[in-house]
């Protein structure tokens, strides 16, 4: 059985073609997931602590140089059983210290994880253990070895939830698949960014038990979910934008011939742009942002949940010193999950702002009566430089092609904001628009892909 898998920055979903049918995965009743995952921390015990021969021997070097100290200094003499305990205890704090590391950066523990909305709620409930969202987002970046491990760990985790609940709703095993890919992933590396990236997924797709897969551009994808409820032969550009990139790409769909697809471009531009734009523009200046002289980075570092790296580095800042009251909120949004509440709460007010001229978002949390405020003029203005990035491809798009598309398919999670529409449609004003579904086109088109994939992978 061959399925297609939607691996999304923000959510991720999976689909069989089954004859005639096609049949979207359930992932607790429903057709998607948000890409994330949550797994308990392994908090060492010291009654664990057992010496091995190794550590004998460490010991033992240790009370020779305690010895050679004392007699260095003239200090009284201490017994031979005094200084194995001083050597034991000094042992055993390192041990403690290396599991603590161990613990933090561990792969192989995720047999308990949480999938989705409830892994996010989990950790918020818990106060404490990993949360990792949108590791897609992460892939094309110059990564650790052990950071590299680490997020092929995380991504194989997701693609065997993916795999077994594709295999129990389906009634049998699942090990074939075609996975979509953004024309251009994040990336800090450029093309090898990019091959990277597809490096890492292939690896986590055999360790979540896939024997073969094939990687489809994403807008290629909803191109042949468009082709498959489309009666007529018609040109169209597919225009995909979702919460990482936005991809786009001029295919032949319709009728009875096969569809086609010409050309492809993207950006490594999506919606959580706008989320981390939003958060800066209206809820970070009530923890000082361009009030206090904490540099405008560890803003960042505090509104970008999906990079890691930045989050551990907003965690290390000291904030004892900024002043009130905003060295008191600062060290709140440090407490366990609370870049992750007010992320979510940031990314609730964009989705609320595009229908309603003003929201609101409780920050109770942080401070007692604390609140962010925003206008519509507000998100207007953090999606302006997204919209930006997404016209300048749109333009870019426009003079290479010979002549205008006559639909424009709309798709992935942003498609839904007015402003991205409005974008596309002044770019492309004669052409038809069609909405696809903004969470389930492309996985629709990767179902069908799969479906008709060769039996050798890529």
């Amino acid at each position: 059985m061959k399925i297609g898998i939607d691996f999304g920055t923000s959510y991720s979903a999976a689909a069989a073609r089954i004859g005639d049918r096609l049949e979207h995965i359930r992932f607790g009743g429903q057709a998607q997931f948000r890409t994330a995952v949550y797994f308990p921390r392994t908090v060492p015990d010291v009654a664990d602590f057992a010496l091995t021969d190794a550590m004998e021997a460490q010991v033992a070097e240790i009370v020779r140089d305690l010895k050679a100290a004392q007699t260095r200094a003239g200090t009284a003499a201490r017994s031979e059983a005094q200084l194995r305990g001083d050597a034991v205890r000094i042992v055993r704090r390192q041990w403690m210290e290396q599991q603590m590391r161990d613990a933090e950066t561990s792969v192989a523990d995720l047999q308990d994880a949480v999938f989705g909305e409830e892994a996010i709620e989990r950790y918020l409930e818990d106060g404490t253990g990993n949360l990792v969202q949108s590791p897609k987002s992460m892939l094309g970046f110059n990564l650790h070895p052990r950071a590299r491990a680490t997020i092929a760990g995380i991504a194989a985790h997701i693609l065997e939830h993916i795999r077994l609940t594709a295999s129990r709703q389906l009634g049998t095993v699942v090990r074939e698949a075609t996975l979509g890919r953004p024309v251009r992933f994040r990336s800090s590396m450029g093309e090898a960014g990019g091959a990277q990236a597809l490096a890492i997924l292939r690896e986590a797709a055999g360790i979540a038990g896939f024997d073969t897969v094939h990687f489809l551009e994403e807008p290629a994808a909803a191109a042949l979910h468009h082709h498959a409820i489309s009666p007529q032969r018609q040109t169209t550009l597919v225009v995909d934008v979702g919460g990482g990139t936005t991809d786009i790409a001029l295919a032949s769909i319709g009728g009875r011939d096969a569809p086609q697809v010409h050309r492809a471009w993207g950006i490594a531009n999506g919606g959580t742009d706008v989320d981390i734009a939003l958060s800066l523009a209206r809820a970070m200046p009530l923890f000082g942002k361009g009030i206090t002289r904490t540099p405008v980075h560890h803003f960042v570092e505090a509104a970008t949940v999906q990079d890691l790296p930045r989050q551990r580095e907003f965690h290390r800042h000291d904030y004892r010193d900024v002043v009130a009251p905003y060295g008191a909120r600062l060290q709140a949004l440090q407490d366990e999950g609370g870049t992750t509440r007010l992320y979510r709460g940031i990314e609730a007010m964009k989705v609320r702002l595009s229908d309603d001229a003003t929201a609101m978002q409780p920050l109770d949390f942080i401070e007692h009566g604390l609140r962010v405020d925003a206008e519509r003029a507000d998100l207007e203005t953090a999606a302006a430089r997204f919209l930006d990035q997404i016209g300048g491809l749109l333009d870019a798009v426009r003079a290479d092609l010979p002549q205008p598309p006559d639909s424009l398919f709309l798709t992935g999670g942003m498609s839904g904001a007015p402003y991205v529409q409005a974008a596309a449609r002044a770019r492309f004003p004669q052409a038809r628009v069609v909405r696809g579904d903004p969470s389930l086109g492309v996985v629709s088109g990767l179902a069908e892909h799969a479906y008709n994939a060769p039996a050798a992978a890529d």
